[in-house]
């Protein structure tokens, strides 16, 4: 019996598997499981996962043949993993020796659908603690009731899949698996459908994942068009959300942080390829024009003057004539 499946997509990562690698060593249990995924990375990647597969007790090795993306290979692990709980990890990133052991005994202590942890953001030298944003701590909640309010950040912002601990019957619910194919910000509908849709869950105070943040062949620091795909990401949880039966309530929330994350791509615009920054305004523009245009006044209403103020002087652009690509 697998009490545990811990999924690891890499792709392109030859520089940092070998940390991540001896860190899931320094957790391995006879009744865990590594999922590595390679997400057809074109370093040395493979090789290395390959001596994984041998050497790491519980190594289960599964290669793309075709590069699909973050979420996509959390679903290639999802759909491999015989766990009776699951949880992820980047092939980046780092764990503390022992993590999961006291992950595993938090949720079944607390028995319930899934657990949310803080973690450590490491930038070159420097460490940080970052903790989810709900004051409650070893408190079993309904998902739902941690959305809100619409003006501070809640757990749906604190969106790391891998700071966390899911059981299986959100799988079998149909609640774990990603969007296919999304490329960038595809925790985003997942958290939210999670909080949604799941019946449980708490916050505890555990220390143990260790997140790298600037490294260079990482999607949040390259300006191409992948970039894009939060509008797509973001447009799914609007439209679920204006489908929940707490839509009235939710949606400001949902509009709010939509809002957001669009006047932070525009505020370091400069970091985009030239054609890119051109399709980021053109989409940002038609995306606000499809929002609920009553929550969206109310969400700019409560917004600082500078990203009002851009987000609104957007909201003006003309739309592209019909038959011209955006």
């Amino acid at each position: 019996m697998v009490k545990l499946s811990v999924i690891v997509p890499f792709y392109n990562v030859q520089q940092y598997a070998p940390d991540t690698l001896r860190s899931l060593r320094a957790n391995a249990r006879q009744d865990f499981e590594f999922i590595l995924v390679d997400d057809c990375s074109r370093d040395e990647t493979p090789d290395i996962l390959a001596r994984a597969e041998r050497e790491l007790p519980g190594a289960v090795y599964v290669r793309h043949e075709k590069n699909g993306g973050l979420a996509t290979a959390r679903n290639t692990g999802i759909d491999a993993a015989r766990g009776d709980y699951l949880t992820f990890l980047d092939g980046d990133d780092w764990l503390a020796p022992g993590y999961y052991e006291q992950l595993l005994a938090s949720i079944e202590g607390l028995g319930c659908d899934f657990v949310r942890t803080d973690h450590v953001q490491c930038t070159a030298r420097a460490r940080s603690i970052h903790r989810v944003p709900h004051g409650r701590r070893g408190v079993v909640m309904r998902p739902r009731d941690a959305i809100l309010p619409t003006d501070r950040s809640t757990s749906v912002d604190y969106a790391y899949a891998w700071a966390g601990i899911y059981h299986r019957r959100l799988v079998d619910r149909g609640l774990l698996h990603f969007t296919d194919g999304l490329r960038t910000a595809e925790d985003r509908p997942w958290i939210w459908k999670l909080h949604r849709e799941a019946e449980s869950f708490a916050t505890v105070g555990l220390l143990g994942v260790f997140y790298r943040r600037g490294v260079a062949s990482s999607l949040t620091q390259i300006g191409d068009v992948r970039q894009l795909d939060f509008i797509r990401a973001f447009d799914q949880v609007v439209s679920e959300t204006a489908d929940d039966r707490d839509a009235e309530r939710l949606l400001p929330k949902a509009v709010r942080t939509y809002c957001a994350i669009i006047s932070h791509h525009l505020g370091s615009v400069e970091r985009f390829e030239p054609p890119v920054a051109r399709k980021l305004k053109s989409m940002s523009a038609v995306a606000l024009r499809r929002m609920p245009q009553d929550v969206l006044d109310d969400a700019l209403d409560s917004m600082d003057i500078q990203r009002a103020t851009r987000l609104r002087r957007l909201r003006r652009r003309p739309a592209p004539a019909a038959g011209v690509a955006a």
